[in-house]
């Protein structure tokens, strides 16, 4: 028997689905990217589904029903903005134990309801069952774009820029906390949390993430269409390797050109921990990274919120971080593993 630990998350996937021969002349693309693309006409549709499990993606030691809520339809639409479309539709589909209450229920769809109203899609379909032990969600994506405006994780180019939105390494540090405190609460429950005065920002980032549709807004009036794009939700070192394994290039980052907030910053220092580790294998940021045409270069430049970071560079030269010390290290992918050890 082999285990599936020995494959991992994207491994498996691939294992699972290589007999599968596309059928439909409207598949343009199945399974591999962020979304599969399916044709309507003169756009094109791209479909996601995620699932968020108890015990694996999240902790209701300190994780509100109504932020997970929230949390569950962000981490599907980042997908879709990853493609550069805009969303429109989800699911929902929820398996849950007898341990949840009606009011318990009512909070986690508050927090589904406040996120279809903040991106304006619609809750148009999903199921419930029941489960044996704590809470699964299911949500599926729908969105649209021009034929011409999709973005795989395959179109990057030797010269093209590496780009990020927003900034990285957040989102972990807040479980960091989290996850501290959570030890502390159990060795002497009557302890209140201290979370430090950095933890506003990395809550928010952890418990309440946002989905980067904006920049797909951001894109359509600037007249860019990215040649690669994937969201960042396992660490920028793991995202950075899909792009490079789909259009068979390298990369070179450069460590000065990585966002890190300024809380994150001081937090990793406080915590013993280099902030760019955070930054390349924290993930659940759910930030876009993209690669540019050279030729958008003034486009970009001046925009809000978007970084160069980095360029594209031949295959045969590998996935390279250039550090703030003018040192040149190989990357290497360790992002979250859903599997575990």
């Amino acid at each position: 028997m082999t285990d599936v630990n020995t494959l991992g998350e994207f491994g498996l996937i691939d294992h699972l689905t290589e007999g599968f021969a596309t059928q439909q002349d409207s598949t343009i693309l199945g399974v591999g990217d962020d979304a599969a693309i399916i044709a309507a006409g003169d756009e094109q549709l791209v479909v996601s589904t995620d699932m968020l499990v108890e015990g694996i993606h999240f902790d209701f030691t300190y994780t509100p029903l109504k932020h997970l809520g929230y949390k569950a339809v962000t981490v599907n639409l980042s997908d879709i903005a990853a493609m550069n479309a805009r969303p429109e539709q989800i699911t929902v589909s929820i398996a849950l134990s007898n341990r949840f209450s009606v009011e318990a229920l009512d909070e986690l769809y508050a927090g589904i309801r406040a996120a279809c109203t903040h991106y304006g899609v619609d809750l148009v379909g999903g199921d419930t069952t029941s489960s044996t032990r704590g809470l699964i969600i299911s949500v599926t994506a729908i969105g649209r774009a021009p034929a011409g405006r999709i973005t795989r994780r395959s179109g990057a180019k030797v010269g093209d820029l590496i780009c990020i939105t927003g900034n990285l390494g957040a989102a972990y540090l807040g479980l960091q906390l989290l996850e501290r405190e959570k030890q502390v609460f159990k060795d002497n429950p009557d302890m209140q949390p201290d979370m430090g005065e950095y933890a506003p920002y990395l809550l928010q980032r952890q418990l309440r993430p946002e989905a980067r549709t904006d920049m797909v807004d951001l894109f359509a009036k600037e007249g860019i269409v990215p040649t690669a794009m994937i969201d960042i939700s396992d660490g920028l070192a793991s995202e950075i390797f899909h792009i490079c394994k789909a259009s068979e290039v390298g990369a070179v980052i450069e460590e000065s050109g990585v966002p890190i907030h300024n809380d994150a910053q001081l937090q990793a220092l406080e915590f013993n921990l280099d902030p760019i580790t955070a930054a390349l294998s924290g993930g659940e940021d759910y930030e876009l990274l993209f690669t540019i045409d050279p030729q958008d270069t003034e486009k970009i430049r001046f925009l809000p919120d978007i970084y160069i970071a980095g360029e594209i560079v031949a295959q045969e030269d590998g996935v390279k971080l250039h550090t703030k010390g003018g040192n040149i290290h190989a990357i290497k992918a360790q992002g979250w593993n859903h599997f575990g050890e």
